[in-house]
């Protein structure tokens, strides 16, 4: 047996800095290598004690919000982060009437100001092309920004709570895995893409199903394919269909599904969507099947019409796990891109 010549205790800074995230953006997750994202999470991993106490790794540091569009869990975690580790929050949930921009001021400037009160932003924006546009023309410009959803394409801080659940509760490597990506809307599934970009660059093996009409956007499926990612898509499955693709996976996404009640396609799309919905019973019996409970993992919020709300408190539960683990997660995250004091 070889004994390694650099044994030590684990340090919180050391294991931070791995991650080389200090000042930078979090914009997606294919920026980052496997090894970074394994040191953010040894880092979530070391500060789990700690998420439902104190500790003065980010004292004086600020975290500003800044949300244009509604959020419970993204916001309220990552301000309960920052506050769990001594630091700061300010937060603007209404910005088109709250602030300077109800007068025209543009995103650009409004971010400029803002990083002169903070030491990290975390933005939530519905405009995809405003956004990229805005964080190109403000370069080094302004404090680290954390993408906390923009347009229907990235949320990658959800993608790396998912990652990070998977990582925690599930007893095999994350290069072993096999993830479904379920949803009759891959076009606006942009916490499931977050998490098959995360999931994908750690070596799982990511299964898409969904319908033909609206895919996988094109910038993820290029950034699958650029990383060497291993995925297949499925489209147009119905119930049976997708219940097959189940029987030899992990882990079941569900990005969340959703259209306007007076949408005039919603018929249709409901019909689609039963092709997605699963009964305790159906989980029950795959488990019968294969030996194996597959969890099931959802964004959240939920509508009634996606999954049997009876999985709640059995086994095959992950998705309120997932809102536990995204406070260390968003920690780590947080006291990377910071640095720590």
């Amino acid at each position: 047996m070889a004994l390694s010549t650099d044994l030590k205790p684990m340090n919180i800074k050391d294991t931070l800095e791995a991650t080389g995230m200090k000042g930078k953006n979090m914009i997606f997750l294919d920026d980052w290598s496997r090894d970074q994202l394994a040191a953010l999470f040894r880092a979530a991993e070391l500060l789990e004690p700690f998420s439902r106490t104190q500790l003065d790794l980010l004292k004086g540091k600020i975290l500003y919000t800044l949300f244009f569009q509604p959020s419970t869990r993204t916001r309220c975690s990552h301000e309960a982060a920052m506050l769990r580790m001594g630091g700061r929050v300010i937060t603007e949930t209404d910005p088109l009437h709250n602030s300077a921009m109800a007068k025209n001021e543009s995103l650009h400037d409004g971010i400029r100001v803002l990083s002169q009160y903070a030491d990290v932003l975390v933005l939530r924006h519905g405009d995809l092309d405003e956004v990229f546009s805005t964080l190109e023309r403000l370069g080094d410009h302004a404090c680290p920004i954390i993408s906390g959803g923009f347009g229907h394409v990235t949320h990658p801080t959800q993608g790396l709570l998912d990652v990070y659940t998977a990582y925690r509760v599930i007893d095999k490597p994350l290069s072993e895995m096999r993830i479904i990506i379920s949803t009759p809307d891959l076009s606006r599934a942009r916490s499931g893409q977050s998490f098959a970009l995360g999931a994908a660059r750690m070596g799982a093996h990511i299964i898409y199903t969904g319908t033909s009409e609206l895919k996988t956007p094109d910038v993820v499926r290029d950034k699958l394919t650029a990383m060497g990612a291993s995925f297949e898509e499925h489209f147009d499955l119905d119930k049976a269909g997708n219940l097959d693709l189940m029987a030899n996976a992990d882990l079941l996404y569900l990005p969340g599904s959703s259209l306007k009640k007076e949408d005039p396609n919603r018929e249709d799309f409901m019909k689609k969507v039963a092709n997605h919905a699963f009964t305790l019973e159906d989980l029950q019996n795959l488990k019968k099947k294969t030996g194996r409970a597959i969890g099931i993992m959802h964004s959240l919020p939920r509508n009634d019409f996606e999954f049997d709300q009876a999985i709640d408190n059995t086994e095959f539960q992950l998705y309120f796990k997932q809102i536990g683990y995204s406070i260390p997660l968003r920690m780590a995250l947080l006291a990377a891109i910071c640095g720590v004091n």
